[in-house]
C-alpha cells in the first residue's frame, strides 16, 4: 500500500543517480549484492550488541540499494533480467530475515521472553512472499494484504531505531504489531487463494 504511493516520486529522484552508476560499469546486481552483505553484516554485527540506533542508521544506507538495482535494471539496455529479479527476491527475504535475528539474538543474550514475538514475525515474514510465490506458481494473482514488506521494514526498523534512543516500550510495541500484522497479512493471503480455487 505504502510502497504503491511512494513508489513513483522515489523513482524520479533516483533515476538520475541509477543511470550514471550504469554509465559508469557498475551493475544492477553488483548493487544487489554490495546492499545485501552490508544490510546482513551490520544487523548480525550491530544488533546483538545492542546498537540500536547505529546500527538502524547503517542499515538504512545500505538498504537503499533494494531501490537503485531496481531502477538500475528497468533504464537498463538489457532491461531487468529473470536472473536479476530472482536474485532481489531471495536478498530480501535474507536482509529481513537477518534484521529481525540480530535482535532476536540481543533479546535472547538478556532472558526477554520478547524474541519469542520477533521469531513470529519473522516466520510470517517469510511466509508472506512465500505464498504469493507458491500462488502464482499455479496462475493465482497474491499481492496486497495489510502490510505488505515496505510496510512491514519501515515498522521493524522504526521500532527499533527509537528503542535505540531510549523510548521505552516501543520495541515491544513495534515488533507485537509487525507479528500481528505479519499474521493477518498471511491469513489474507490465503484465503485470496482459496478463493480463486473454489470459484
Amino acid at each position: 500500500m505504502l510502497s504503491r504511493s511512494l513508489k513513483p516520486a522515489v523513482t524520479r529522484l533516483i533515476t538520475p543517480v541509477a543511470s550514471f552508476a550504469l554509465r559508469i560499469g557498475i551493475t544492477p546486481n553488483a548493487v544487489t549484492w554490495i546492499g545485501a552483505i552490508g544490510v546482513i553484516t551490520s544487523a548480525l554485527f550491530f544488533y546483538p550488541r545492542g546498537d540500536f540506533f547505529v546500527g538502524t542508521a547503517v542499515i538504512a544506507v545500505f538498504a537503499l540499494s533494494d531501490l537503485f538495482d531496481g531502477a538500475m535494471a528497468r533504464i537498463s539496455k538489457n532491461g531487468a533480467s529473470v536472473w536479476g529479479s530472482f536474485l532481489d527476491s531471495t536478498i530480501d527475504r535474507l536482509t529481513d530475515s537477518a534484521i529481525l535475528l540480530g535482535i532476536s539474538i540481543y533479546l535472547i543474550n538478556q532472558s526477554d521472553h520478547l524474541s519469542f514475538v520477533v521469531i513470529v514475525a519473522l516466520v510470517t515474514g517469510l511466509l508472506v512472499p512465500y505464498i504469493r510465490a507458491k500462488a502464482e506458481s499455479f496462475s493465482v494473482a497474491c499481492s496486497g494484504g495489510i502490510a505488505e514488506r515496505t510496510e512491514r521494514l519501515i515498522m521493524a526498523m522504526s521500532a527499533i531505531a527509537l528503542d535505540g534512543l531510549g523510548i521505552p516500550y516501543v520495541l515491544a510495541i513495534g515488533m507485537w504489531l509487525l507479528a500481528a500484522l505479519g499474521a493477518i497479512t498471511v491469513v489474507q493471503r490465503m484465503l485470496i487463494v482459496r478463493k480463486a480455487f473454489l470459484k
